[in-house]
């Protein structure tokens, strides 16, 4: 069985009703985008990348070759110098393009966050009371630890900590979820985010953000964009493509001083121009990949984004595809999170089909889910239809922490199902005992890790409920998937060592924490990172703030406290545990992408050597011209055809940098041999080939 797909997430609008997914390259975005393309020629923008800035600069110098070319003699002909010009602008808007569709896209969902931001009218409170002096402010007016009244239908004015009250909130216009949730005072259930919506009731709560400072401010921020910084891959990799600028800039400086003295040792020929070392310089540098890294970057975030997941910066996406080490909680994240009953086992001497009708009376008024599968089994299984409580004259006795059981009495029966301790204390007060047998499986249901319910009528035990945690379909294929990646995977659970134990063997995880604390939690974290290792949690409660702080890749629930979305470098909005797979697959899709197109970009280089040096010295070296192995119809068609493919190539990669090369679950060793042939090997061939079509196409239109 193969895992599951990923699944492309559906944009949302701000009343949290799931859109389209937004296009590869809208059109409301592209307008805008060219727009802001034309804004980034400014010089004080290209300087921050200096692959571009060289191009920019040759772009310029080429255009004033042109302009001294039509006022008197220049040194090639004007078209063939407005040309080149022409196309080493394109290159520089195609490679400002590419960054500003990324950042438009990262715009238009940060549009849609700052509908929910909205400047209400808050109900500010002089104590934690209800009946408490009030005054009418403005929510930008609110300060942190204002204390404020929302009440049923009211926009929550700002970020806070319930105080006071339990209500049900609408958070769509955050989360994208439309089913309202409950919060309350106390616990990890007690954060609010301003811009959500109070259903019902009333809550009092202390605002924990000053205006600006918000969740929403944070999101739209990030979002957009405008506190990226660049991660520490994105810098080395600069620095790298600096370097490598550096060299062809110097190696082609020298190129024209040796062309002159060719010139003149061999008397034949002509130097170089100017116009040709600049197209090149531009066409030797790699540019592919420094015209395309800024939104390589951007749009990894914006994946994060239709993800429902907010990245805090760069790095911490950059982290999560370098992560190694996964702890999941196991409720919610391996197991569905509502243990199912499985299985009816009667005592020695009872009937199963009276066992099953014991156990679905005693569940009939038992909401919880647990109840509610045990009544599913007994009709699926031994035919038993639901029964009307109230029909039968029945009374049920509800579960306390207390007694540890439920049930039922109905008439002269009395039926209990509950704790094996629970029960063996109940029918001992009936003058009943716990048979060896139903002890013994209890025992057995125990070890393989799941729960036994223990069914009794008055004094006589009639069997035992198998409860057991369902895992979540496809995880331990998810798991395998991981585990071919090199990544290790650690399942975190309050149960017992035994229970732990048996499903973690059942879902197929590496490891697992049994009878976790918070400590326990965070000093694992510190002794996988002592040995080197990258780890990434989930987390969403106040006791989860130290390992989330320490965690390489932290991903707080939105449905958490405070603290624990202080503590992460994520939020993941739909706060849903299972999610943090898939934030590291997306992390691993970006540093494939960046290292795919890199090596693309590197490799390409080669059939420019052997378009334009043969053109550019073959009038002085005639045994140059074996170098041209594409059969370029002229040097000035080779030089033109090189820049221009130059060119076109970063507008043909744009939709792969935006959307990122496809994330494939092996191993990095053979990842790396496939991204090496594909994009190495196609870095090779496709210049050959494109080139070779656009000389044909000069030649063609007279052009060459």
């Amino acid at each position: 069985m193969s895992p599951p797909p990923r699944s492309r997430h559906p944009s949302r609008d701000v009343e949290g009703k799931k859109t389209a997914a937004r296009p590869l390259l809208d059109p409301t975005i592209l307008k805008p985008a060219i727009a802001a393309a034309l804004r980034k020629l400014d010089p004080r923008h290209q300087i921050r990348n200096p692959v571009m800035f060289v191009v920019l600069a040759g772009s310029a110098l080429t255009t004033a070759l042109f302009v001294h070319a039509l006022l008197g003699e220049g040194e090639e002909p004007a078209g063939f110098i407005l040309a080149i010009s022409l196309w080493l602008w394109f290159t520089v808007l195609f490679a400002n393009f590419a960054e500003a569709v990324a950042e438009g896209r990262g715009k238009a969902q940060a549009d849609t966050l700052r509908k929910a931001r909205r400047d209400v009218e808050a109900a500010k409170l002089s104590a934690p009371e209800r009946e408490a002096a009030r005054t009418t402010v403005p929510a930008s007016n609110l300060r942190k630890g204002d204390l404020v009244l929302v009440e049923a239908g009211a926009i929550i004015p700002g970020d806070g900590d319930i105080v006071v009250g339990v209500a049900s909130v609408d958070e769509s216009a955050v989360t994208g979820e439309s089913a309202p949730v409950v919060r309350e005072s106390g616990g990890d259930r007690s954060a609010v985010t301003g811009g959500t919506r109070v259903l019902s009731d009333w809550l009092i709560i202390r605002i924990s953000a000053n205006p600006g400072e918000a969740f929403l401010d944070r999101m739209i921020s990030m979002v957009e964009g405008a506190k990226r910084k660049k991660t520490p891959n994105e810098i080395a990799l600069d620095i790298l493509l600096a370097a490598l600028t550096i060299v062809f800039l110097l190696a082609t400086v020298t190129l024209l001083p040796y062309s002159i003295y060719g010139v003149r040792a061999a008397g034949q020929g002509t130097p170089i121009t100017i116009t040709v070392l600049t197209a090149l310089l531009v066409c030797l540098i790699p540019t592919t990949i420094g015209g395309l890294l800024s939104a390589i970057g951007i749009a990894g975030m914006d994946r994060m984004i239709q993800a429902n997941v907010i990245a805090m910066s760069g790095r911490a996406v950059e982290a999560a595809g370098d992560v190694d080490v996964l702890l999941l909680d196991k409720t919610g994240t391996i197991t569905l999170g509502n243990r199912q009953a499985t299985e009816l086992i009667p005592a020695d001497g009872v009937a199963a089909q009276a066992l099953a009708d014991a156990a679905q009376l005693a569940s009939l008024a038992d909401e919880t889910p647990e109840g509610r599968s045990v009544v599913v089994l007994a009709k699926e299984k031994h035919g038993l239809r639901e029964r009307d409580l109230g029909a039968l004259g029945a009374r049920f006795v509800p579960f306390t922490a207390q007694t540890r059981m439920s049930g039922v009495d109905c008439g002269a029966r009395e039926i209990r199902k509950g704790a094996v301790e629970a029960i063996e204390a109940h029918v001992k007060e009936k003058g009943g005992a716990v048979p060896a047998a139903v002890r013994a499986v209890t025992e057995a249901i125990a070890r393989r890790g799941g729960t036994p319910l223990v069914v009794a009528e008055g004094g006589a035990v009639l069997g035992v409920i198998h409860l057991k945690d369902i895992l979540k379909g496809g995880i331990r294929e998810r798991f395998g998937d991981l585990r071919r990646m090199g990544i290790k995977t650690v399942m975190i659970t309050g149960d017992n060592p035994l229970t732990a134990a048996a499903i973690a063997a059942e879902a197929g995880v590496d490891d697992f924490l049994a009878q976790a604390t918070p400590e326990a939690k965070l000093a694992l974290i510190r002794d996988y990172q002592a040995g080197g290792r990258l780890v990434a949690m989930t987390g969403d409660g106040t006791n989860d703030a130290p390992a989330l702080a320490q965690a390489d890749v932290a991903v707080a629930m939105n449905t958490g406290t405070q603290a624990a979305k202080e503590a992460g470098n994520m939020v993941d909005l739909d706060s849903n545990p299972t999610k943090l797979i898939e934030i590291v697959e997306i992390g691993k899709q970006l540093l494939m992408t960046r290292g795919a197109l890199t090596t693309f970009s590197l490799a390409n280089d080669v059939a420019k050597y052997f378009a334009i040096i043969p053109a550019a010295f073959v009038s002085t070296y005639p045994a140059l011209g074996r170098l041209n192995v594409m059969g370029l119809a002229t040097p000035r068609s080779a030089v033109l055809s090189a820049v221009i493919f130059n060119a076109l190539i970063i507008v043909a990669l744009i939709p792969l940098a935006l959307r990122g090369i496809r994330y494939r679950s092996v191993g990095a060793e053979r990842m790396l041999r496939r991204n090496l042939l594909v994009y190495g090997l196609g870095g090779l061939v496709v210049p050959f080939v494109g080139i070779k079509l656009i000389d044909l196409l000069l030649s063609a239109l007279g052009l060459a």
